[in-house]
């Protein structure tokens, strides 16, 4: 009998069959031939399973991405259509996957925005899944530094001159978002969205602006307003109510930035102190004290595009016509950390596509060039926002373009706003403050998606046109000539982007626009 050779190639073809066998037993791929399957169970992974001295949480993503029809009409009806394919894709994708898990006794949670699940368990786990036939890869889900690092609190004594008013946060009359008040628009109409450490609904500046709250009965209703990403442990969520329904913020930063946003604390006898004083809010919970995680991040993204109660599934019980306009993102997710780069920008890209404006922070790590490296103020899908001081000038942590982590080298950031001693509101020893100034990239974006919601009170007929949008956005900001990381001084550029935002002229130019229905198309 003729012996048979057996090549390289024809062995890796035989240890992915051998593997699908013992999976469906089971059982693991014995190391030997574990070696010779193909890589799908990323290199920080292995090392991250192999010296794990319990289970670990990570993420299985699956071959079969929806590649989303092209379509047209308003947001809404966009929004709706994405979540009944996106919904519907997962269930059908997932079912044998669901099933084999749950045989193996082994919990999960799963995704539609990206189609995936998050599990928890050892290196066997790991490899079993991997060789599956739906499973195109699996990625690391490790608790990241999600809000930014270097912003403290700071001391009046300590902050530059403020310009404008004596009562205004210096950022509002800087964006000249007070003229546009004059002009009739205060955010009325726009429900803007923040996910963060989560939020300090109570608080007086923020109270009467949250969806949930009630002002005639003085009620408040949490579930479709508010989603805790993580739930509530006992052994870790001390500061927040035992109910994950009801909305905390066990870090302050949340409240910060979302008050930035849509603050207003007249009630207390002081100022408005966010953008848009008169739009609605809902949050989520993304981080847990400052750490947030890929799964965490991307659960309140599927809770914007169509929210839903606590502890309810996403999957059947999401209520799109309930999704806010604007989203605030002041938080990012460092691949040097673990993050998955790619499931992250899908999510953008697919939220991009249902009409609803992405606003991220940039990041606090220059003023090195090309530190805008981390998902999502790094992806193309969002409006990415650097910081600048009371004087202008770009903040030394703001972080810079172009993006080369990707290999793109696209513009970054898109263009920046106040970020340096920016006064907002927090609970302070559970009393409510809003004397506190915070600096960072997390504080400039919140003044960018104010913007975005005060031109779309002003326009309605732009609520939903991402594109147009981020255009006017881009061609009213203030230019700022800067040669840092490009030799050449020009506007736009990777330290201020296309420049400063202004606030008026952006709504002044509203009426310039010509309205295009976009394609309803995302990169799978």
């Amino acid at each position: 009998m003729k012996k048979m050779a057996c090549t390289k190639g024809s062995k890796a073809l035989l240890a992915v069959a051998l593997a699908a066998v013992l999976a469906a037993l089971g059982w693991a791929l014995p190391p030997a031939l574990a070696q010779q399957r193909p890589a799908r169970i990323s290199q920080a992974l292995q090392h991250e399973l192999e010296g794990a001295a319990g289970p670990v949480s990570f993420l299985v993503i699956l071959s079969d991405q929806l590649a989303l029809p092209a379509g047209s009409g308003d947001s809404l009806a966009r929004r709706q259509a994405l979540y009944r394919a996106l919904t519907a894709h997962a269930r059908r994708t997932q079912a044998g996957l669901h099933g084999w898990l749950e045989q193996q006794g082994v919990r999960y949670r799963a995704y539609y925005l990206v189609n995936m699940v998050e599990v928890k368990g050892d290196l066997a786990l790991a490899n079993a899944l991997a060789a599956r036939p739906e499973v195109a890869r699996l990625a690391r889900n490790p608790a990241v530094r999600g809000a930014a690092r270097e912003p403290r609190w700071l001391q009046h004594s300590e902050l530059a001159p403020h310009p404008g008013t004596a009562t205004l946060p210096w950022g509002l009359t800087a964006t000249h978002a007070d003229a546009v008040w004059e002009l009739g628009a205060r955010g009325q109409g726009i429900v803007v969205a923040g996910q963060d450490t989560g939020v300090a609904w109570e608080h007086p500046a923020l109270q009467r602006g949250y969806r949930g709250w009630n002002t005639a009965t003085l009620t408040a209703t949490h579930p479709y307003n508010w989603f805790d990403g993580w739930g509530r442990d006992p052994l870790y969520d001390t500061e927040c109510p035992p109910d994950p329904q009801i909305p905390c913020d066990d870090n302050g930063h949340g409240t910060h930035t979302l008050a930035t946003v849509a603050g207003d604390a007249t009630s207390m006898g002081d100022t408005v102190l966010g953008m848009a004083p008169a739009a609605r809010w809902i949050a989520c919970r993304n981080m847990r004290d400052g750490v947030g995680t890929p799964a965490s991040y991307t659960a309140c993204f599927e809770f914007f595009l169509a929210p839903y109660p606590q502890g309810g599934d996403p999957l059947v019980e999401g209520r799109p016509e309930l999704a806010p306009h604007v989203i605030n993102n002041s938080w990012g997710c460092p691949p040097s950390e673990g993050c998955d780069l790619d499931s992250l920008r899908q999510v953008v890209e697919t939220m991009r596509a249902a009409g609803i404006f992405v606003v991220a922070s940039a990041g606090n790590a220059g003023p090195g060039c090309s530190s805008i490296d981390t998902p999502i103020g790094m992806h193309d899908a969002v409006t990415s926002v650097g910081a600048y001081d009371s004087n202008g000038r770009i903040a030394g942590f703001s972080s810079r373009g172009p993006v080369t982590a990707d290999g793109s080298g696209r513009l970054k950031p898109d263009l920046s706003a106040p970020g340096v001693g920016v006064r907002s509101a927090v609970m302070q020893n559970s009393q409510p403050s809003v004397d506190v100034y915070l600096s960072g990239t997390s504080m400039a974006a919140p003044h960018v998606a104010g913007a975005v919601a005060l031109l779309w009170s002003l326009a309605p007929q732009l609520i939903g046109q991402v594109e147009a949008t981020e255009l006017l956005l881009l061609s009213t900001a203030e230019p700022v000539a800067e040669a840092g990381c490009t030799g050449i001084a020009q506007s736009p550029n990777p330290v201020y982007g296309h420049g400063r935002l202004d606030a008026l002229r952006l709504v002044q130019s509203a009426g310039t626009v010509e309205m295009v229905w976009l394609p309803l198309v995302v990169t799978p």
